[in-house]
């Protein structure tokens, strides 16, 4: 099975990614983008590049892995991304980096693109800058540096959380929930206290968690897509048939009072990690505090599920008030998590000036496209208050 071969290749790798894997490729395939999946393997003591179109890809102890997105911008001019990637076995291997990095460009430069997108989950610090804890991780700054020469930017297009939390799912529960503020230990317990009851959902409860999501980014000021995209999205994760070793899969668990849905969240899991990608809640009975027993459990069921790290999926770029998600910041960091900082999403222009362009025009397109959108997300809303 071509999806299985090409989670197995992650899996072998000790940073698997969610937004690497065949599932994530699948939903992508439906909205505009095509997948090439690349892996770097020793033949015969050399590096070798193999690309396919699908992932049926066979190969014993690969070195590097990488999923490219491109979709079709104008004219036959693309553009492509490798969402949370490129993927190596070891960073620190200078020579399979610099490698992987310029076939990434070659590829680009053959396809005609205006340019190549990654943001591997790099590491250039942990903690909180500035504060006692900081730590900064030379190795990730290096390659930075590395970008920067070989005439990589920065990108202005930031599509993923460059900074997040990352809890430690390896002590036992006690101890995790131990490492929480006390604060939030106490509104875990008092959701329970006040009420509150958790379930498992499943395929047929979807919409309504859409509507509720819908609401929940209304209320937070953040722009969603539309119910269908999260539909397959959610669904690709969901089947029933795939291996639970191997593939990734998604739960979606549902907090109620006196049995009607208050609070939800889809977690994802894949590689021994999870992530928490997509919350959502009513403002009606927020005094009761299910979004923290939703965290709790979203822990517990990745922990049962062979998890050793929870990605809470978002913390600021700039620690202070004014940052957009210093509210998310606050209520996150009282699950006892540490601040891990990667080096975000990296550009190589392949046709500098209609970069230039393409980057100017961007934020006008994705403007028009979210007014759009939020209009499409009130109506869904409108629908989650009924709930």
């Amino acid at each position: 099975m071509a999806e299985y071969n090409w989670n197995k290749i992650l899996n072998s790798f000790p940073e698997a990614h969610l937004l690497q894997s065949a599932q994530w490729a699948e939903v992508k395939g439906q909205y505009g983008w095509q997948p090439f999946f690349l892996v770097w393997h020793r033949g015969g003591g050399d590096l070798e590049l193999t690309v396919r179109t699908d992932g049926d890809i066979k190969i014993k102890n690969p070195a590097a892995a990488a999923l490219v997105l491109e979709r079709k911008a104008f004219r036959g001019i693309s553009v492509m991304y490798v969402p949370k990637g490129p993927i190596l076995r070891d960073w620190s291997d200078k020579n399979l980096r610099q490698r992987v990095i310029t076939d990434l460009q070659e590829f680009a430069k053959r396809a005609g693109a205006i340019q190549i997108k990654i943001d591997p989950d790099l590491v250039v610090g942990k903690g909180v800058p500035g504060e006692e804890n900081e730590e900064t991780d030379q190795q990730g700054i290096e390659i930075t540096h590395e970008l920067k020469r070989g005439g990589w930017r920065f990108s202005p297009d930031q599509i993923q959380f460059r900074n997040t939390f990352l809890i430690d799912l390896r002590p036992e529960e006690d101890d995790i929930l131990s490492r929480m503020k006390s604060k939030t230990r106490y509104n875990i317990r008092l959701a329970s206290r006040k009420g509150i009851t958790i379930r498992y959902g499943d395929l047929s409860e979807l919409g309504n968690l859409y509507k509720m999501y819908a609401e929940t980014s209304l209320r937070g000021g953040f722009t969603i897509r539309g119910e269908e995209y999260y539909q397959n999205l959610w669904q690709a994760f969901m089947r029933e048939n795939q291996d639970p070793v191997i593939d990734p899969a998604a739960q979606s668990i549902i907090a109620e009072f006196e049995g009607k849905p208050v609070a939800g969240a889809v977690m994802f899991r894949f590689g021994g990690k999870a992530w928490y990608l997509h919350g959502m809640s009513l403002p009606e009975h927020s005094d009761k505090m299910a979004t923290y027993l939703i965290q709790w459990e979203g822990m517990r069921w990745a922990k049962e599920n062979g998890c050793t790290a929870y990605d809470m999926w978002g913390a600021p770029d700039q620690f202070d008030k004014s940052d957009s998600m210093w509210g998310v910041y606050r209520f996150k960091s009282g699950f006892g998590g540490g601040v891990v900082r990667t080096i975000g999403a990296w550009d190589y222009p392949v046709k500098p000036l209609v970069y230039k362009l393409y980057t100017r025009l961007l934020p006008i397109i994705l403007n028009a496209l979210r007014k759009i959108g939020d209009s499409k997300t009130e109506s869904a809303a409108a629908e989650g208050r009924n709930l």
